[in-house]
């Protein structure tokens, strides 16, 4: 809904806030200051507003004044489980409505709470922990809620890969975020395999009880390289085990990791990889290999190997057609 904010929804939001709240024909969350140098949170386009709330990853004392706030003021707060979200209301003190948006009825619960944000309701959106959205369900809420010119609006908050990333000891100038691996070992590793062409820092969620299997894969297609496993970050039983991923695997079997589990790898070293290369294998067989194992385009594939072998995708692909030459001369 484009266009200044109707005289009803301006009225309610200045009903609930206590607030002033400033009309604005600017599709876009307001900026005007409150005679008391507070900057409004309402939108100024849109009756309604989700909200997307960080919430705390384990200590209750790492949710942000401003979300306490936030979630003071909605009218209504959709979550994964409302049982574990209720844990934290009762623990401030907030009574709200709660609706349960999960990845099993975003299909149904998102256009009906597009709907109560198109009356004018403003709605948070958390998560069992963290920023929403990050490999938790939201993104089909956030993109209709897009479409129907409704305000989004990001409260920050705590974050596990963001907490591991720092304690970890590793290279942080660039990572790659990928979530949850194939539970399956066949398309885990094909997964790891297409990793292999990245240079930085690579983090994972994990389930405890899948933990050292993944890092068993890890360690044969990546090589060996040094790594982190954080468990519990900023509760009660936090631990950091950081080391080479054939360290972490003995570690792991001689006391398994339980709990929320993220697992970061660092960048191979470019002397390691060459020394590991296997040297009987020609360029174009490797190629071939990666292309029927790792499901990759030859484009890639060519350029991994290439990575692997220290060259430049020009000397790779010079070498690739000699080869071809050579085979047709044949």
């Amino acid at each position: 809904m484009r266009g200044s904010t109707p005289p009803e929804a301006h009225d309610r939001l200045e009903a609930m806030s206590g607030k002033k709240v400033v009309r604005s024909n600017v599709d876009e969350v307001s900026s005007d200051v409150s005679t008391n140098g507070e900057i409004l949170d309402a939108p100024a386009s849109a009756a309604g507003c989700l909200y997307l709330v960080g919430t705390p990853i384990g200590n209750l004392e790492d949710l942000t004044f401003r979300a306490l706030r936030i979630l003071k003021e909605v009218d209504q707060i959709a979550c994964e489980d409302t049982r574990h979200t209720s844990k934290l209301l009762n623990h401030y003190q907030i009574e709200k409505p709660l609706v349960s948006y999960h990845e099993h009825n975003e299909m149904t619960r998102a256009p009906e709470l597009v709907v109560a944000l198109e009356q004018g309701a403003r709605i948070a959106l958390v998560s069992d922990a963290g920023m929403p959205l990050v490999s938790d369900p939201g993104h089909r809420l956030v993109a209709m809620c897009l479409r129907h010119h409704i305000s989004v609006v990001p409260i920050p908050g705590p974050s596990a890969l963001l907490a591991a990333l720092s304690a970890s000891g590793l290279p942080n100038e660039e990572f790659l975020f990928v979530g949850f691996l194939p539970s399956r070992s066949g398309e885990r590793r094909r997964a790891l395999e297409r990793l292999r062409i990245e240079n930085r820092t690579i983090i994972f969620y994990e389930a405890p009880h899948r933990v050292e299997e993944c890092i068993a894969d890890a360690r044969e297609i990546l090589g060996d390289r040094a790594a982190c496993l954080a468990r519990e970050v900023t509760k009660l039983h936090e631990e950091f085990r950081r080391g080479k991923l054939s360290e972490l695997s003995a570690s792991l079997q001689a006391r398994p990791a339980r709990g929320e589990i993220t697992l970061l790898i660092a960048p191979e070293d470019p002397a390691e990889a060459r020394a590991n290369l296997d040297s009987t294998q020609s360029l174009s067989e490797r190629v071939d290999e990666l292309i029927r194992q790792a499901k990759l385009d030859r484009k890639d594939a060519l350029k991994l190997a290439a990575k692997e072998r220290g060259l430049t995708r020009r000397a790779a692909y010079g070498q690739l057609l000699e080869a071809l030459g050579k085979t047709e001369a044949e």
